[in-house]
């Protein structure tokens, strides 16, 4: 059908829309001199001695975009731009495409229409946890999870999608955590990748897609499952035949178990190599170097480009993006990738923008930064000053806890700085909260098989010679018990939770060996009762509203015994919590620490319990302690207790 002008306003949204009779296309080109809109005749631009035809042309707007109305269009339909320009012409892949064909295969792949609304949500009385609560488990789609139906692990062969995470919803939620930060989910031009090279920024990886109509019923199965433990009613087939519903559906069946999910995005840079049909000079002007790119600057960043936050149209298709993935994806906030990067090269009134168009669209969606300037308060203040995030990363936790270990490591006579611990208990320097620094000990960057230089996951940098023995299970234990009990937003890295030892990789062909050990539970009772022991720490931090409170002091620190202690509360509550670890290699049968208030405390977690689960010999305090003693560490009172040999223990007064 030739393309019209009905349904034409400036409001017309980019991209392909479907409305009464057929569909609506916009494309932002200000420098082209022609933009045609192939869809039923696709077959026939393929042919050889084909040219673009008047009847497909788009109109140019004011604006810089080109818009047009094909009738008979239809959802599942496919669509590609010709672009025409001083520099050549040739196919372009709409920016805007909700999702990609796989036949013919990417880059040269057909854009789909789709209806963005036509996934039927289950997730209405969804509400994400308030910021101050939240429990972030950070995962890698294509290597995390990935099993056939005869149980057989499938992610040496194919990378994981989409729909195998149902498989470890109910594991995640039993594990306690809130939410999942799955590492970036747009499309990248390999099959492999961590995610961060992404070109195709509205259309999910089509890599994490199931496409074999055959596949399908295994997966709709578990989907059903799950709601029907809920209650509600079973999806069909259809519902899932298109990868970006499978998203949705993940999404959704999170919301429905409390869990949120928090994108990954990366608007600081796009792509690791662009194909002729990206984003890379789409509207296809001659150019003499990379200053003319129509989205980027010619400032590289991570293999890609820096997106040029100059141009107006470039920061609406940023800002829209989030806006999309908000209210088309349910998304409950955003970890923006090397915020550092986008104030680097001129974003820092984007980021702002950013900041504000998030929160207006959806108050209650977490914003992280990950900002890396020496000024990091900047990120989460209020604009003028600051960008105004939400949140952001913090590397305080993860490098003083990482440090003990690591010099824990060295044997019993090692010095161990415990006072960087204590230190890093406290909000970084000018953060308006402590709920607004997230803490880690392991993240993606850091355990990545090719980081330079390579860093140990949890286990070995515990002890390097033996990730299984009491040395590496019980540092890991303490390290662990510290993040889950400090202030800030607790951040998880896919398999820390099962002491999981071997550095990750996104490229299992590059680097085997570096899954999620998943069958090893049911082989090593180590990494079982590591599960309990991250289990019940979860649970003890979601119970415990001091622990999710603003206060902390960190009353005790001997770096010699290489014991640190610290009080957490919340005004008002009455239920305060004292957390005392120890990195010694000996356990202290009665040592004398101060309590904010007399009377008998609880001991309501110990980590030496979860040795050999349940350990015969624990080392504890009988279920609790009588604070009667004299004044010591700037309280009114104190008493003695059994503190055990690289051990956690924690105490309750209610």
């Amino acid at each position: 059908m030739p393309v019209a002008q009905d349904h034409i306003d400036a409001l017309t949204p980019m991209g392909a829309t479907l409305v009464p009779g057929g569909a609506t296309f916009r494309v932002w080109a200000p420098s082209a001199e022609a933009v045609f809109v192939l869809t039923a005749d696709l077959a026939a631009s393929r042919l050889p001695g084909w040219a673009a035809r008047a009847q497909d042309a788009l109109t140019s707007r004011p604006d810089g975009s080109w818009t047009g109305f094909v009738a008979g269009v239809a959802d599942g339909d496919p669509y590609r731009f010709w672009v025409v320009g001083t520099g050549g012409a040739g196919y372009k892949r709409d920016p805007h495409a909700r999702e990609l064909g796989v036949e013919p295969a990417f880059p040269d792949c057909d854009c789909i229409v789709r209806q963005g609304e036509a996934y039927r949500w289950h997730d209405r009385g969804y509400r994400p946890p308030d910021f101050r609560d939240l429990i972030i488990y950070q995962l890698h789609i294509g290597t995390y999870y990935a099993v056939d139906a005869a149980g057989v692990d499938q992610r040496a062969v194919r990378p994981a999608r989409f729909l195998d995470l149902l498989f470890r919803l109910e594991y995640l939620r039993e594990l306690g955590v809130n939410a999942i930060e799955p590492l970036p989910i747009q499309e990248f031009p390999s099959q492999f990748s961590m995610g961060y090279n992404g070109t195709d920024y509205y259309s999910p990886e089509m890599e994490y897609q199931v496409t074999d109509p055959a596949e399908l019923p295994r997966y709709l199965a578990q989907a059903n499952r799950l709601l029907a433990e809920r209650g509600l009613p079973p999806l069909e087939a259809a519902q899932l035949a298109c990868g970006p519903d499978q998203l949705k559906c993940v999404i959704d069946l999170f919301h429905l178990n409390g869990m949120a999910v928090v994108l990954d995005v990366v608007f600081n840079h796009a792509g690791g190599g662009f194909d002729d049909q990206s984003l890379y000079f789409f509207d296809r002007r001659a150019f003499s170097s990379n200053e003319d790119s129509l989205y980027f600057t010619n400032q590289g960043w991570a293999g890609g480009l820096v997106f040029a936050y100059w141009n107006g149209g470039v920061r609406d298709f940023l800002l829209d993006n989030a806006e999309f993935f908000l209210r088309e994806y349910h998304a409950d906030g955003f970890r923006y990738d090397e915020v550092t990067v986008i104030d680097r090269f001129g974003g820092w009134s984007f980021a702002q923008q950013l900041a504000g168009r998030v929160r207006s669209v959806k108050p209650a969606a977490i914003q992280i930064a990950e900002y890396w300037n020496d000024a990091r308060w900047l990120a989460v203040a209020r604009p003028p000053v600051g960008m105004g995030f939400d949140a952001a990363w913090s590397d305080r936790q993860r490098s003083a806890l990482r440090g003990a270990l690591s010099q824990a490591a060295g044997g019993a006579g090692a010095r161990i700085d415990m006072d960087a611990v204590a230190q890093a208990l406290r909000p970084p320097p000018n953060f308006p909260a402590a709920w607004t620094a997230v803490q880690f000990i392991e993240d993606h960057d850091t355990v990545y098989a090719d980081h330079v230089p390579q860093q140990p996951r949890v286990p070995r940098l515990a002890d390097a010679g033996d990730p299984r023995s009491w040395y590496a299970r019980s540092r890991s234990r303490v390290a662990l018990g510290l993040l889950l009990t400090a202030p800030g937003i607790p951040m998880l890295f896919m398999g820390q939770e099962i002491l999981e030892d071997s550095n990750w990789s996104d490229n299992p062909e590059a680097d085997p060996g570096t899954f999620v050990a998943w069958d090893a539970l049911d082989a090593d009772k180590g990494r079982r009762d590591y599960l309990a022991c991250a289990r019940d720490l979860l649970r003890l931090r979601r119970s415990r509203p001091a622990l999710r409170g603003e206060g902390v002091n960190p009353f005790h620190v001997h770096d010699d015994n290489r014991v640190v202690a610290f009080h957490r509360w919340l005004e008002g509550s009455g239920q305060d919590v004292v957390v005392v670890a120890s990195l010694n290699e000996s356990t202290y049968a009665d040592y004398r620490i101060g309590f904010p208030w007399p009377g008998a405390w609880r001991e309501i977690f110990n980590s030496d319990f979860y040795d050999e689960l349940p350990n015969p010999r624990v080392a504890g305090n009988g279920g609790g302690v009588v604070v009667d003693g004299p004044p010591l560490h700037g309280f009114g009172q104190s008493a003695a207790i059994v503190i055990p040999a690289n051990g956690v223990v924690v105490f309750a007064r209610d």
